[in-house]
């Protein structure tokens, strides 16, 4: 874990929506996430880097279903040129969405990759975003998910915290892990913004 890591342009915040951070669906200890999250996006906003809501769109009948109360995010977007929100059919943010030329014609270099759910659609993100050639920084305890329920005759339940270490642990030496939100730092975007 690098806790002393260079500026970032831009912070992805991944589904951080109603269904996964408020209620009965909460993954555990939401409470730590969303003060986390709100943390990163006062700060990444304060900079002026960009920030980026991924919205995950749910299948029908699925908590994050669009234009249902579990769809909707959490935390308040400012949108404009510097903030904006990507609704993503897939795991991937990348996938069917704006997101990459967004961030190639932003110029962006490096990012931050926060949210749930910290095997999925956090992984898949950061993992794409690796792979395209971004710096990409993952603070531990910015992103969450849930417990993996006892599977008999392969293993008993598998806490969170386990699940998004191990999340963590297979995007590989690349990824900067950091051991807090507090130790990301951003950068405002070059003069020119989003083109």
């Amino acid at each position: 874990m690098n806790n002393d890591v260079p500026p970032v342009e831009a912070l992805i915040v991944v589904d951080v929506q109603s269904a996964f951070v408020t209620g009965d669906g909460a993954v555990p200890d939401a409470v730590r996430l969303l003060d986390r999250t709100t943390d990163l996006i006062a700060r990444a906003r304060r900079s002026g880097a960009l920030v980026v809501h991924l919205q995950n769109d749910g299948p029908s009948g699925a908590d994050d279903e669009p234009h249902t109360p579990g769809w909707e995010l959490h935390h308040p977007v400012e949108a404009g040129t510097t903030e904006v929100v990507i609704r993503k059919p897939e795991d991937d943010g990348f996938v069917r969405t704006s997101l990459g030329s967004l961030l190639t014609d932003s110029g962006v270099k490096a990012l931050a990759v926060c949210g749930v759910m910290s095997e999925m659609c956090v992984q898949a993100t950061a993992r794409t975003a690796l792979a395209l050639g971004y710096r990409v920084v993952l603070p531990h305890d910015a992103h969450a998910t849930q417990n993996i329920p006892a599977a008999p005759g392969i293993s008993g339940a598998v806490p969170a915290a386990v699940v998004s270490r191990v999340a963590e642990w297979a995007l590989g030496s690349d990824v900067e892990i950091t051991a807090h939100a507090a130790d990301v730092h951003f950068t405002a975007l070059s003069p020119s913004g989003p083109r």
